[in-house]
């Protein structure tokens, strides 16, 4: 199977899909794997791009990642700064292990969100400077804990630094990195962050719910979901 004909399958599925009335809107970000060439990420743009218009938009960006200690991602600059040149979002796992240098030069292009994250802060081998940057500029960070936690960047869900940066009321959003892979679901995550850090009901439901703001969609999309979220507050009795 080839690059294109993966995309192609990919979308397909998507398309017939959203005929069955199924409660769900699925947008589709093509993935640059850190260990493979430039020559090849650049590819992966061209081709985000060319589907983003033949499918009206349900292609909306790339995903940098892949193993954080291979290579020097900041050669891959040029081919994020043609993304952005040609409408795509950036969601850019950075300094998931201590790489300042490196994370410096790639917030340049300040992604739109920010994978991991987990060592930015100095007191985890990151710096002043990459903190202040991200806090400034409100870079939404997306908070995988049981990943962090498999893959050994993060020693315990009590020490993960969720925490640090919720209390700095930064844009955190839980993820699961890959549900398959981690054996979790994006529910267990919201629990294990609702016990580990004693949240309430209502700021589980507010964090939710302001993740809605830094998807990769439209405001009608998001408009029609923050509807969806009130709506289930009321049912829900949340206060």
């Amino acid at each position: 199977m080839t690059k294109l004909s993966y995309v192609e399958s990919v979308i397909r599925a998507i398309q017939d899909c959203s005929k069955e009335s199924l409660d769900i809107i699925v947008r589709l970000i093509l993935a640059i794997d850190r260990r493979h060439p430039v020559s090849v990420a650049m590819e992966t743009v061209n081709l985000a791009a060319e589907y983003r218009e033949k499918t009206d938009g349900l292609v909306v960006g790339i995903d940098f990642s892949g193993d954080p200690n291979a290579g020097d991602g900041a050669e891959f600059i040029p081919v994020f700064e043609e993304g952005r040149r040609q409408g795509l979002k950036l969601a850019l796992h950075l300094a998931e292990v201590p790489a300042p240098e490196e994370t410096w030069k790639i917030l340049q292009v300040t992604p739109d969100r920010i994978g991991h994250g987990t060592c930015l802060q100095p007191d985890t081998g990151g710096s002043k400077q990459l903190e202040d940057f991200v806090t400034r500029h409100r870079i939404p960070l997306e908070l995988c804990l049981t990943s962090n936690i498999v893959g050994k960047t993060v020693e315990g869900y009590d020490n993960h630094h969720f925490q640090y940066w919720y209390d700095l009321g930064h844009p955190c959003v839980i993820c699961t990195d890959d549900k398959g892979v981690f054996s979790t679901t994006l529910s267990r995550e919201y629990s294990i962050a609702a016990e580990t850090f004693s949240l309430s009901d209502k700021q589980m439901w507010d964090l939710s719910y302001r993740s809605i703001d830094f998807i990769f969609s439209d405001e009608h999309v998001k408009h029609m979901l923050r509807k969806k979220w009130t709506d289930s507050k009321d049912r829900l009795s949340v206060k």
